[in-house]
């Protein structure tokens, strides 16, 4: 393409071999033919509003009256200020991908003079650029729409004065019909993609939304992305603020997904001057700017905006194509609406996994506390002659907050003890350990039920802990005289069964660790064989169905006598198996537990 002399008002005169077309310029009669070819393109003109149809239709009825072999429609890009093909007969690929900045150029200068020209021998003209070695003249028209350059005309044949001034005043008579149908085909082409855009953005925030997989996220991403983009590359870096570097967390190169994993300081390339700035940064040529920091050789223009989480940046996106100049505002303000509902999503799979780390790893604690607690409870029951012992426990979750203990005072006392921590889960379970240690510890001094319940409220008290008590059943058991010696610290209280008559055993007193200086009163019950002593925690009793009902002491108590024949592992086992007949399947909200005393 050629490149005029640099007064293009005096063109013609200096080269005799080019004719300029001025607005005051004398036309020559129209042709039958030629108010044909105008009725036919303005019918064309006005029947569509798709873009490639209508260029490829113009170009049609042009080359009716005027047989070229080589046409182009080139549009001007307002941003960039340069000339792009938007349609072209005749030249190559290579060609058709080139720019060319306004004023240079005969298509350049045409555009910005504003005046249509005519070439008869492309060889005479001094710098023209021989994009096609074959072109030996060239016809060129502006595309003007409301008195604004929109794009220009471009005709170029192989044989030299192949085109005549009438060709030249009936394309520059059709010309601004031709820029104002063009014209309406981008606006509605642009509000037809706008319309597109919009809904796209809408689905991909509802998507995006409901992904809490960070790797998956990612690639979804990358892939609604290229809905709206038609990048190349394509990278998501996170800030890691304790290294101050960015993370590249995704990546996506050329149809595949690369392996991520590199990083830059958060000071370096243009990723890093669009955190200092926050800002989205666009460079239409990364060679010419010296921020760029290569990872891609085949980059040209690339594109960075920042990730906005409140009111701090947490990452990047970074786009980059082969081609200069390839984002435009559009690419601008897409991306920038798109780049908070991405930062919210990450943000929110970030904060999902970070749970679920915790969710695991307390997992993990509660069931290393689920196993301290079970060793914690004593492994089997001890063997009387004339006494049988028995025991149940359910938590009602991982881990629970009663406890029970078997203290052997000698070959023939053992003391029976049930206890009910306030709270539940691990916070209970630790205090249930506390309160069995201290325990432990002063049953070396063979204390009475009411001498141990005063020493673990003393202690408690010395370890208050704020909303911690402890209630607390302690019995002796004495094998030889077949005596149950009992004390309460407000515990259900022991129910006991003698020739099926149901006895529940009056013994009160304050939870453990409430209230300091606290005496304990001391039941002693001297038992008959075939007698039945059930100890239960209230979770047992206050065992609810699904209609809210409680499974109660009534049904307990006469429960016990049907059973009291029974071993006292059965009796254990058989009351366990009716308060879950009662629940149905409703989840537990308390630990329950039994503790069974026969008397042989």
């Amino acid at each position: 393409m050629p490149d005029p002399a640099e007064n293009p008002q005096q063109q013609p005169a200096a080269l005799p071999v080019a004719q300029v077309l001025a607005a005051d310029q004398p036309s020559t009669p129209m042709r039958q033919a030629d108010y044909q070819f105008l009725l036919e393109l303005t019918e064309t003109l006005n029947t569509t509003l798709d873009l490639r149809t209508l260029l490829n239709r113009t170009a049609e009825l042009i080359r009716r009256v005027i047989p070229y072999r080589i046409f182009a429609i080139l549009l001007l890009d307002e941003s960039s200020r340069e000339l792009r093909m938007r349609f072209q007969i005749g030249h190559s690929p290579e060609i058709e991908r080139m720019t060319i900045p306004l004023g240079e150029g005969i298509v350049g200068q045409v555009a910005q003079s504003r005046q249509a020209i005519l070439i008869n021998d492309v060889s005479q003209v001094r710098g023209y650029i021989p994009a096609n070695e074959c072109v030996r003249s060239e016809l060129t028209v502006p595309l003007i729409n409301k008195n604004r350059v929109i794009g220009v005309l471009d005709i170029e044949s192989e044989e030299r004065d192949f085109f005549r001034p009438e060709h030249l005043q009936l394309l520059t008579l059709t010309a601004s019909r031709i820029g104002q149908a063009i014209q309406n085909a981008r606006l509605y082409s642009r509000v037809t993609r706008q319309t597109q855009t919009l809904e796209v953005l809408n689905e991909i925030s509802v998507e995006l939304t409901s992904i809490l997989d960070l790797d998956k996220l990612f690639e979804r991403i990358g892939l609604l992305l290229r809905r709206l983009i038609d990048y190349q590359m394509f990278s998501i870096m996170l800030i890691d603020e304790r290294r101050q570097r960015l993370v590249t967390r995704y990546r996506w190169r050329f149809g595949q997904t690369a392996m991520p994993g590199q990083w830059l300081p958060l000071d370096a390339g243009l990723v890093g001057a669009a955190v200092r700035e926050w800002r989205l940064i666009n460079v239409p040529d990364v060679h010419k700017d010296p921020r760029y920091h290569l990872i891609n050789p085949e980059t040209r223009s690339e594109m960075v905006v920042p990730l906005f989480y409140k009111n701090r940046v947490i990452g990047v996106l970074d786009l980059e194509h082969v081609r200069p100049n390839f984002f435009h505002d559009r690419h601008e303000r897409t991306l920038t609406t798109l780049a908070a509902q991405i930062a919210i999503a990450i943000e929110n799979a970030r904060l999902y996994q970070q749970v679920l780390r915790h969710e695991q790893q307390l997992e993990r604690d509660l069931q290393m506390a689920r196993e301290v607690q079970l060793r914690l409870l004593p492994p089997r029951c001890p063997q009387h002659r004339n006494a049988e012992l028995a025991a149940r426990f359910l938590p009602a979750r991982s881990i629970g907050g009663d406890l029970y203990d078997f203290l052997e005072y000698d070959p023939s006392r053992t003391a029976i003890v049930l206890g009910d921590v306030s709270g539940k889960a691990a916070p209970a379970a630790l205090f249930a350990a506390l309160v069995s240690g201290i325990m432990r510890s002063a049953a070396n001094q063979s204390p009475s039920p009411g001498q141990m319940l005063a020493h673990l409220n003393d202690a408690l008290q010395e370890r208050k802990l704020e909303s911690q008590y402890v209630t607390m059943l302690f019995a002796l058991w004495n094998d030889d005289n077949r005596t149950l010696q009992v004390s309460n610290a407000g515990a259900v209280p022991p129910i006991f069964c003698r020739s099926g008559e149901v006895t529940m055993l009056r013994a009160e007193g304050f939870p453990l660790g409430m209230f300091p200086d606290v005496t304990y009163e001391e039941f002693t019950v001297a038992t008959q064989p075939g007698d039945a002593f059930i100890f239960v925690s209230d979770g047992l009793t206050d065992a609810e169905n699904s209609q809210g009902e409680m499974y109660g002491t009534e049904r307990l108590t006469s429960l016990l006598c049907s059973l009291r024949d029974l071993p006292a592992l059965e009796i254990a086992d058989s009351i366990f198996a009716d308060v879950s007949r009662f629940q149905g399947g409703k989840d537990r909200f308390d630990d329950e537990t039994i503790l069974v005393l026969r008397v042989l």
